[in-house]
């Protein structure tokens, strides 16, 4: 059907890897979530329950760039709040 690779974490790009929680303002969804799909670090965005509204899987190639891309998610429209979690380990893949 098809082939697979996988690489080691040491060999991906965008070696920086961490996802955030993101509260949006009232009916703002929509539009918070055209603007972070058109963001180039923004890998993956998940809609969700609970206190937070979207989740978004974010890569970066070193910790400056990672820094902008917060910078740039706490100016978006509608975003009302924040919270990131560096992903550090991988314990399973597959």
């Amino acid at each position: 059907v098809g082939y697979t690779v996988r690489l080691r974490p040491a060999a991906e790009a965008q070696r920086i890897r961490a996802m955030t929680s993101i509260a949006v303002e009232g009916a703002h969804g929509p539009e918070v979530q055209r603007t972070l799909r058109g963001h180039p670090n923004i890998v993956a965005l998940y809609s969700t329950n609970g206190r937070w509204d979207l989740l978004a899987e974010i890569r970066a190639d070193n910790l400056e760039e990672f820094d902008r891309v917060l910078g740039t998610l706490r100016t978006v429209p509608g975003i009302a709040n924040t919270e990131t979690s560096l992903l550090l380990s991988t314990y399973k893949l597959g």
